[in-house]
């Protein structure tokens, strides 16, 4: 059982989290706090596995907690939840000993699967991952809004157009190979294409 403590000050994201992670056997979160105060001061009394955190928080910010967390529970995980893909704000996450960042915008099985890793003492930390350049062009961006393609769906969609095969896919963005071809099975319908030749169509119709 991978023990959880979860802090946010978005309730209802917090919330949804906590019953997202829940869904899955063998993860438990065993605290839910609304700023970094309480989180720390949990932490003086239980004992848990991982601690996910938001960085905008009252009291104390999520960067108060990675440097309380590696400090006086330096065996403690820290994952930081973010809603901002800049490189800047990863590294100092990095600095104070974050295992993995993730954006709040991921997909689920990102965040199960990133848990499972950090956990596991797998996880490699690298911003390019955490940001791909699949949605990087104002023209990409009309794309995707078109279809109404995730972000997910749309760095694959780019990873697929460079030629890239599920397999190569799921090992850059540390996802398994099912995860990608659920992904593929998406674009194709939103696109509504049926193979990968009508699929990379569309693609060159569209100049991407």
């Amino acid at each position: 059982m991978i023990r959880i403590a979860l802090a946010d000050d978005h309730k209802l994201f917090a919330k949804g989290l906590e019953g997202l992670i829940e869904e899955h056997e063998g993860f438990l979160v065993t605290g839910l706090f609304h700023n970094g105060k309480e989180l720390l001061e949990y932490l003086t009394v239980e004992e848990v596995d991982l601690v996910l955190t938001d960085l905008n928080m009252p009291i104390v910010d999520g960067f108060g907690v990675l440097r309380h967390c590696k400090k006086h529970h330096p065996n403690l995980k820290v994952i930081v939840l973010s809603m901002y893909d800049e490189e800047k704000i990863f590294k100092e996450c990095m600095q104070l000993g974050a295992d993995a960042f993730i954006l709040k915008d991921a997909d689920p099985d990102e965040l199960i699967f990133t848990v499972l890793e950090v956990h596991e003492g797998r996880y490699v930390t690298d911003f390019k991952r955490v940001i791909q350049q699949a949605d990087a062009s104002p023209f990409f961006d009309a794309f995707r809004s078109k279809y109404r393609l995730s972000r997910r769906e749309t760095q694959i969609l780019k990873l697929i157009s460079d030629g890239l095969l599920n397999k190569e896919i799921a090992a850059l963005l540390s996802l398994s190979i099912q995860t990608i071809e659920t992904h593929r099975k998406n674009i194709h319908l939103k696109l509504q294409v049926s193979s990968r030749v009508e699929l990379m169509k569309k693609v060159n119709e569209m100049h991407l």
